[in-house]
């Protein structure tokens, strides 16, 4: 028989899963191989959301510098997809890598400016790291797209050769990225495994990491969000059809320390649309692309986490330049009781303290 779980129980493996309960993460290494994948946004309207996402678990200690200190000089974190991941997730990409780029046309534009990409590997060998302006386009055929990268040939190579494992991203400054040559930033002894066997252990540790999914779910070009037919299959109370648990989190499936976390946007356990509202009842939508005036909750509002729901969002904005997070409003789904307030409130003091900024425009405050 299909094991059965409330939609308390669903909710509290995704939130434990998530690093998101009481018991924190001991590190930056050990978070990130726990959600492994951490989003690269450098939207900070409060702060990029890579930092927020391992502020949120990891409270006061964490520091951006050390993420970057594990990323450019470690070498136990680096930057693939759009995402952070441990290094030791790289054998697991190293398939993926070796099909890119997918697309037919990307693979043509590929094939047709080989001698510019042999160009740009000569030029990083002899003088990486280095940013996409310092890379001259040789291109025979320009990338042609409707959007951004039209034209833009450099970034575009760089972008698919990162994708494919020949180039790396080195570091990240306030100016951009730095790239190198991938044998510079990863290690040379990585293990090879087999597209199969690389993609069921990518799954396995999804599944790990959300703790409940579904088996297929809506596409996503870099990294999935379904995770297959691995795990345990359960149903959900009044949620349509099954779903997917890690059998660890369904064993501790009564282990629940709750407490009040503030996310990024691009936080992995906001990120299915379609999960949230399944298994939350949440509502949320990132607004920052929507004229002023048709946001209903700000332009960077941050989903509030309280115990194993989703109560609010908080529209705020650090001006650093004044010391102050501005406290805009703090959107209550319903009304908040004593407990529920204090505790909220408490979070955004914690949040502007490690910002090293004043809050502004919060009761009391």
């Amino acid at each position: 028989m299909v094991e059965r779980l409330s939609r308390e129980q669903a909710r509290r493996i995704a939130v434990r899963s998530q690093l998101l309960s009481a018991d924190r993460p001991a590190g930056i290494v050990e978070t990130i191989d726990a959600l492994t994948v951490v989003n690269i946004e450098p939207t900070a309207a409060i702060a990029p959301s890579a930092d927020l996402i391992l502020w949120s678990r990891l409270g006061w200690p964490y520091q951006p510098a050390d993420l970057a200190r594990l990323v450019e000089e470690d070498r136990a974190i680096f930057e693939w997809g759009g995402f952070y991941r441990t290094m030791a997730d790289l054998p697991l990409l190293r398939p993926d890598m070796a099909s890119r780029p997918h697309s037919r046309e990307a693979r043509e534009w590929l094939a047709a400016n080989d001698r510019f990409r042999k160009d740009v590997m000569a030029k990083l060998r002899a003088e990486g790291p280095l940013r996409a302006a310092d890379i001259p386009d040789t291109a025979l055929v320009s990338w042609r797209s409707s959007g951004w990268t039209n034209n833009r040939n450099s970034m575009q190579l760089l972008e698919m050769l990162v994708l494919r494992g020949e180039v790396a991203i080195s570091s990240r400054d306030a100016q951009g990225r730095l790239f190198d040559l991938a044998e510079r930033v990863y290690p040379a002894d990585a293990t090879l495994l087999s597209p199969e066997d690389a993609a069921r252990e990518r799954a396995e540790r999804r599944l790990a990491s959300f703790g409940i999914a579904r088996t297929k779910s809506v596409a996503q070009p870099i990294e999935p969000v379904d995770v297959g037919e691995i795990g345990v299959e359960v149903e959900v109370d009044d949620t349509p059809g099954t779903w997917r648990v890690d059998a660890e989190a369904l064993e501790g499936v009564d282990r629940f320390a709750p407490r009040t976390a503030l996310l990024s946007p691009f936080d992995r356990l906001v990120f299915d649309r379609k999960r949230l509202e399944e298994l939350f009842g949440y509502e949320y939508l990132l607004e920052m692309y929507k004229p002023a005036a048709k946001r209903r909750w700000g332009y960077f509002a941050l989903p509030i986490l309280h115990g194993d729901r989703f109560v609010g969002k908080l529209d705020a904005k650090a001006d650093r330049k004044a010391g102050v997070l501005n406290v805009f409003a703090v959107h209550e789904d319903s009304p908040f009781d004593g407990a529920t307030s204090a505790a909220v409130d408490a979070e955004i003091r914690d949040l502007a303290q490690w910002l090293g900024l004043e809050v502004r425009g919060l009761a009391g405050g």
